[in-house]
């Protein structure tokens, strides 16, 4: 008995190392403010995919050609011309999104919204929160949280909305679940030297699980429960929510970024960070706590 219990463990073990890695749709189209920092993300999203081997990374990127916005002085010529330019480029948006239509996400494990601003002309909205309630993963970096202000649902989905943020500061982060994936590699206080802190609407700390909160305002230092991370069920699917990821040398440890303010043991922790919410997300590892 006691081998065929050895065996049985052997073979499970082989069959976890050779399970296939999950499938993660990223999409980082945008209709309002494009953060520098997106192209640097898609970079370290599909490295952490690759380095883990958990997963593997499909995108939607921002289709070409999207036309500069029109001067207050334009001629009718102008509007007409812009007009067309933009018509065109919507299409081509749309049929980028097309990787979120109901049948297209059966490819797929889980989404990722990365700095997405604005409302994205998605085929079908209700057809998305069906999927992640049904059992899959959905992930928002950034501003996932400045996406479809318009759309009540998806701001119950993600558990809060952007309202405002200040100029950029250093935050000490408060570790909230040191057992969770995403916050297990940080310490109890991480410090960021600087960051864009993002202050939210529609966030309720009783409806979802924080993982990384300040207890002071970072603009007025007014003390407070101050929402950064956090995750949530919901239905049978997982949502994982980080307001970070703004600057690029948050994302990157390259030691040659321009401008570079935060060391690349913070970029590192950032991607630990990241790459845990996506685990958790995917039911890869871990549960938080109730």
């Amino acid at each position: 008995m006691k081998k065929i219990t050895a065996l049985l463990t052997l073979s499970l073990l082989a069959t976890a190392l050779h399970a296939e890695p999950k499938k993660l749709l990223v999409v980082t189209t945008t209709t309002g403010f494009r953060h520098s920092s997106i192209p640097t993300a898609e970079k370290i999203l599909e490295q952490l995919g690759q380095t883990s081997g958990e997963f593997t990374v499909d995108f939607v990127h921002q289709p070409p050609g999207k036309p500069a916005d029109l001067k207050p002085n334009a001629t009718d010529e102008q509007k007409a011309a812009f007009k067309e330019a933009n018509d065109k480029w919507n299409e081509s948006l749309k049929a980028a999104l097309q990787k979120l239509s109901p049948e297209s996400l059966k490819n797929y494990d889980g989404v990722v919204f990365a700095s997405t601003t604005g409302d994205l002309p998605i085929p079908d909205q209700q057809g998305l929160l069906d999927w992640i309630k049904a059992g899959h993963a959905f992930i928002g970096i950034h501003a996932a949280g400045d996406t479809f202000h318009h759309w009540p649902g998806f701001i119950d989905m993600l558990g809060g909305e952007f309202a405002h943020h200040g100029k950029q500061v250093s935050v000490d982060c408060l570790n909230q679940d040191p057992q969770h994936p995403a916050t297990a590699p940080l310490p109890a206080t991480w410090t960021i030297s600087q960051e864009e802190i993002y202050q939210f609407k529609n966030y309720d700390a009783a409806k979802l699980h924080d993982l990384l909160i300040l207890d002071k305002h970072p603009e007025s230092g007014a003390p407070g429960h101050y929402g950064v991370s956090w995750c949530k069920p919901y239905g049978a699917g997982k949502v994982f929510y980080t307001s970070l990821g703004h600057r690029e040398d948050v994302w990157d440890t390259d030691p040659m970024i321009k401008d570079r303010k935060n060391a690349p043991e913070i970029s590192k922790a950032y991607q630990a960070h990241v790459l845990g919410g996506i685990e958790w997300a995917l039911g890869l590892k871990g549960a938080a706590k109730p």
